[in-house]
């Protein structure tokens, strides 16, 4: 009877200890989406005047030249695009395989080795990655298709897919990886070969985690900066056919980080920067809310199927 006190007062230091961790943990997320409130507050602020100092006409043109007052947003839109969605049709498939590659056909002892490689990749500084796309890849791509230069889309892409890639092997592999043993095993029993088990159980398992590492590598391409400020030339220019791969362009974070440092507070030019953060951040803001939403519905027919 004597422990009792000392029990009831360890009790009480648990509790307390849990109240304040939770507490923490509640003030850390709140403090997350307060920061990403306040951005775009603060680009709403700075960008918004764009569209009433410029002519609409201008703002929605194809012709980016400030000196001359055409602030075109569209070849900007464009690059970036063109850039994103190619490197995203690289990096994704090929992720993908390797992820599959990583978690369900070697051996655990050469994952184990093969996973902290792929991760290493997302240790190399962009700007390192753009010296060597500017000295290696460029002259490469330049040479083998016959072109004036090799700072072009396609350069770009190849670069940016390789950004993205052990973001998308790393993720697709954990999620793999929680897929219980019991799903693999259920379809070696009804006859499946190993391929069909992975390609008709396994990846439809982890169907909403794939996702979401697929919009995380689109995220990872759309916003990168002093890459494909190195290695896509710096044109502003609609690309309107297959070919304009292998064309300067530029994107929209190339032209802010270029250009930001060179203008006067307060001028057009500097809305209208912002008004292209605004747009990026507008665009990414909904890829996420879709990627949310595919993920969401894909729970709720789980859901209905185990029900």
């Amino acid at each position: 009877m004597k422990r009792l006190p000392g029990l009831l007062t360890q009790k009480r230091t648990v509790s307390f200890s849990e109240f304040l961790i939770e507490r923490l943990i509640g003030l850390t997320g709140l403090s997350a989406v307060a920061l990403v409130i306040m951005i775009f507050f603060f680009l709403i602020r700075e960008g918004v005047p764009a569209f009433f100092e410029v002519p609409f006409s201008s703002l929605w043109s194809t012709r980016w030249y400030p000196i001359e007052d055409y602030f075109g947003l569209l070849p900007l839109i464009a690059g970036s695009a063109l850039v994103t969605i190619g490197a995203a049709a690289i990096a994704l498939p090929l992720g993908l395989t390797t992820a599959i590659f990583i978690a369900e056909i070697v051996p655990r002892w050469a994952r184990e080795f093969l996973k902290p490689l792929v991760e290493v990749l997302a240790g190399i500084p962009s700007v390192v990655i753009g010296f060597m796309g500017m000295l290696v890849l460029a002259p490469m791509v330049r040479v083998a298709l016959d072109i004036p230069t090799g700072l072009t889309a396609f350069t770009g892409m190849i670069l940016l897919a390789w950004m993205a890639l052990p973001t998308v092997v790393s993720v697709v592999e954990d999620v793999l990886d929680t897929v219980p043993r019991t799903y693999r095993d259920a379809g070696l029993a009804l006859g499946m070969t190993r391929w069909q088990t992975i390609w008709r159980i396994v990846l439809p398992a982890g169907r909403s985690g794939i996702l979401t590492a697929l919009m995380l590598g689109v995220g990872r391409a759309i916003g990168e900066t002093m890459t494909v400020m190195m290695v896509t030339g710096n044109a502003a220019r609609m690309p309107y056919a297959p070919s304009d791969f292998f064309m300067s362009v530029r994107t929209m974070t190339a032209t802010i980080a270029a250009e930001m440092g060179e203008v006067a507070q307060g001028s057009a030019h500097y809305h209208v920067l912002f008004a292209v953060g605004l747009t990026l951040f507008v665009i990414t803001f909904l890829v996420n809310i879709a990627a949310a939403a595919m993920v969401f519905r894909q729970a709720k027919r789980s859901e209905r199927m185990l029900s």
